[in-house]
């Protein structure tokens, strides 16, 4: 079947077709006959979501470096879109050359979000690509996976040939060369497998078996091969200044989610909050030096016509120069008439500077999250940030001339009581009441909006053995607090959807055994699980039932302290003694300084150099 002469009739029969042809500015397309190794980047949700991800740029841009190397994208097509591939019988295409996803080397899927999963399953299946790796013959492509959720890889190991943990900017490359070699030598897809088993980072599923106990739990993995590592270690990009950054983005021809320039300007964070997943896996803290960040920005910029760009980290005010690098990126920005996004601003290192140099080109509603509503449960989850932080802070900026606020809580944490939940209501009317006297006994237009989100224990915090609210928890604390919300004038609620949270619980924590259901779940019709007009939870309870396996298993089991976990092989550098400390810490809402102040022994040294001045201490 020719693609392009299929495609031509189809596009007039979907919506935003411009979503499945390609020729952006700053693709790259290479004759298919001059490189090695074909690499599809997967982002297994649509065009809009995939291209707003700063890793897909980098990956992209990393790869095609390569002279060998052909990095093309591929994205889960939308539903209409889908119907109508199904109907005429179109398998599922890269952008750049319109190749068949069968027909590539390597498939490598980003893992971003859990309940992304079904959309991974689903476009093997629409690829034509048999879905279970060991239905998978010589001729498939090998379909790997990585990013943050690969840190627990094990509902995917049944469908996944390799999964690669930790930054993947030289592993990637690594990867490639090997499979070049291996390409040109003739050999197997197992000997492929035994050989990238051998890099740093990469876990094989394949070369192992879960052991379970007689009650069913998990105790531990069983080697297949003698070879293979007893853990993985994720790799770790040292220098950001050394390490490829993208400059030629490619930009879209439809608006995305994400419709501006990005400049990351350092990976990992200090913070040590109990609940974060991201601040933990991401340890430890590089920095990248202010006079590369500005190079990155002035290219980007030039090349892309952007009219706002955006730094990214965990926690931008973070940075160690973050005054005098914003002030730089104004300069620049107003240059260009662009506008500076923030994000990421904490409370406690709340940079008023920064903010009167962002409200002097474009002021938007500012985005600030205590996590907890009483400082006993941010004590529990090691949210350093008081009540006086928040006030201040809030003073300052009601002064500087913000209208509204959006305040992020989360519920169901370990140890909440309702206490806590009126104090999410109590931290609303505070504000309200802050601009009211600020505007002479008037509330004016100020708007607080307060987003609360379902408390999901994570693989690799302390959290990670504790119980998940039921379903029946969190709508009584979702109707407890709305009451309460409705009596603060100027303040509005928004709340994730509980069924969602309790799948995403299910994966996050789940052993290899819940790859039956993710794979019955698409066999019923479930996709975009991440897209509330898409989410369809009386067919995953079905998938549950026909495979018979319990939900409450994992979201609602709180294990014993120190049992093994599904992802106890893979070693992100945070020790299990560590996060043991943290959990008994938690108990007595004792916190723990920012390791900034001086290494607090988490273990990450094991893996690569900690160059944080603290933590040399």
């Amino acid at each position: 079947m020719n693609v392009n002469e299929t495609l031509d009739s189809l596009l007039m029969r979907v919506e935003k077709p411009a979503r499945y042809i390609g020729g952006e500015l700053h693709t790259v397309v290479k004759d298919p006959e001059s490189v090695a190794t074909r690499f599809a980047f997967a982002f297994p949700d649509m065009y809009e979501i995939g291209m707003s991800y700063l890793g897909l740029q980098i990956i992209y841009h990393v790869l095609n470096q390569q002279e060998d190397v052909a990095c093309e994208r591929v994205f889960a097509p939308a539903t209409d879109m889908e119907a109508e591939m199904r109907r005429v019988g179109l398998p599922l295409f890269t952008l750049e050359n319109k190749t068949p996803l069968k027909e590539m080397d390597i498939v490598g899927f980003t893992l971003q979000y859990e309940m992304s999963y079904t959309n991974i399953l689903n476009m093997l299946d629409l690829a034509q690509i048999p879905m279970l790796a060991k239905d998978r013959g010589e001729d498939d492509p090998l379909i790997g996976a990585g990013g943050p959720c690969a840190c627990n890889p094990e509902p995917l190991a049944d469908f996944i040939d390799f999964f690669m943990l930790g930054d993947g900017e030289e592993s990637l490359p690594e990867l490639c060369r090997i499979h070049k070699e291996w390409k040109a030598q003739g050999g197997t897809k197992e000997e492929f497998l035994k050989k990238i088993a051998k890099l740093e980072g990469v876990y094989v599923p394949s070369f192992y078996e879960p052991q379970y106990d007689e009650s069913g739990a998990i105790i531990g993995m069983k080697k297949l091969w003698d070879e293979a590592p007893d853990t993985i270690k994720k790799r770790v990009v040292s220098d950001m200044d050394t390490v490829e950054a993208p400059v030629h983005d490619i930009v879209p021809l439809i608006s995305v989610v994400h419709d501006r320039a990005v400049v990351e300007i350092f990976r990992g964070c200090t913070r040590g909050c109990r609940f974060c997943q991201a601040g933990m896996i991401y340890r430890p803290i590089r920095e990248r030096s202010p006079e590369r960040i500005k190079e990155i920005a002035k290219s980007q910029l030039a090349d892309t016509g952007y009219d706002e760009m955006s730094i990214l980290s965990l926690s931008s005010s973070d940075y160690s120069q973050i005054e005098p690098l914003v002030t730089d990126l104004m300069c620049l920005c107003r240059e260009r008439d662009a506008a500076l996004s923030l994000p990421s601003l904490r409370l406690d290192s709340f940079s008023f500077k920064v903010m009167e140099e962002i409200q002097g080109v474009r002021k938007t509603g500012l985005t600030v999250a205590p996590e907890a509503g009483t400082q006993r449960l941010r004590d529990v989850i090691n949210k350093n940030i008081t009540d006086e932080n928040i006030y201040g802070a809030m003073k300052q900026a009601i002064e500087l001339g913000w209208t509204s606020v959006k305040l992020y809580f989360m519920i169901g944490l370990p140890t909440e009581t309702f206490e806590d939940l009126d104090g999410i209501a109590d931290i609303a009317a505070n504000i309200i009441e802050l601009a009211r006297v600020h505007n002479g006994g008037k509330r004016g237009r100020f708007n607080v909006t307060v987003s609360v989100s379902n408390f999901v224990p994570k693989p690799h915090t302390l959290f990670q053995w504790c119980a998940q609210n039921t379903r029946e928890e969190f709508e009584e604390k979702h109707r407890y607090l709305r009451e309460k919300i409705k009596k603060v004038k100027g303040a509005t609620l928004t709340y994730h959807a509980t069924d969602t949270s309790h799948l995403e619980a299910v994966f996050a924590r789940g052993d290899r055994r819940t790859g039956a259901v993710m794979k019955r779940a698409v066999e019923l019709g479930c996709r975009f699980d991440g897209w509330r007009e898409y989410f369809q939870y009386d067919l995953w309870m079905k998938a549950f039932e026909d495979t018979g396996i319990k939900a409450e298993d994992y979201a609602f089991h709180a294990g014993q302290i120190g049992d093994y976990l599904p992802w106890d092989m893979m070693d992100y550098g945070v020790t299990k003694k560590f996060l043991i400390s943290e959990w008994n810490k938690a108990q007595e809402a004792s916190t723990t300084w920012d390791c900034r102040h001086g290494c607090t022994g988490c273990g990450v040294k094991r893996l690569t150099e900690c160059k944080w001045e603290g933590c040399l201490k």
